[in-house]
């Protein structure tokens, strides 16, 4: 590389739950530069559910970051071209990358669900993901399926 690698910027932490992880789904989730409307969304998502969560000794916040967890993916398939071909050769994945993925995945399928408001959209695939179901954690078990099935190419890697 030319250039050298650019710093990371240290996330301010949010002023609801002092936590930076929020920060950084908040960030993921907004559009058009618009924060307090993301982070309005996130907060009415998280009171949702803390009102319909059945257990009672986890916060709504602790629920968000077990949904989060359940997400995450541990193994990936990237390409790679050997000779003529092109190889799917199953990848470790790095923590960071781990959790941004989670948080992209968890987000786009909260807004393809058919709830009312993205608020009720997002609260329901929260409470979807803490359960281990729901269209995120289907997403990362086919990813950890593809890896399982292209396990034959693991000594590919580069």
């Amino acid at each position: 590389m030319r250039k050298r690698a650019a710093k990371k910027r240290p996330l301010l932490p949010d002023p609801r739950f002092n936590d930076q992880l929020v920060t950084r789904f908040v960030n993921m989730m907004m559009w058009d530069g618009k924060k307090s409307v993301a982070f309005k969304v996130f907060y009415d998502a998280i009171d949702i559910v803390e009102s319909k969560k059945t257990d009672d000794e986890k916060t709504a916040l602790e629920t968000w970051k077990d949904a989060l967890s359940n997400v995450m993916p541990h193994v990936e398939v990237r390409s790679r071209r050997v000779g003529g071909a092109t190889f799917q050769i199953p990848m470790q994945i790095r923590p960071d990358r781990k959790v941004s993925t989670a948080m992209k995945w968890m987000i786009t399928y909260a807004r393809k669900r058919n709830e009312k408001s993205m608020p009720a959209k997002l609260a329901a695939e929260i409470l979807a993901a803490a359960k281990e179901e729901g269209a995120a954690v289907k997403k990362r078990m086919d990813t950890h399926k593809m890896a399982e099935a292209n396990k034959a190419f693991s000594h590919f890697r580069f």
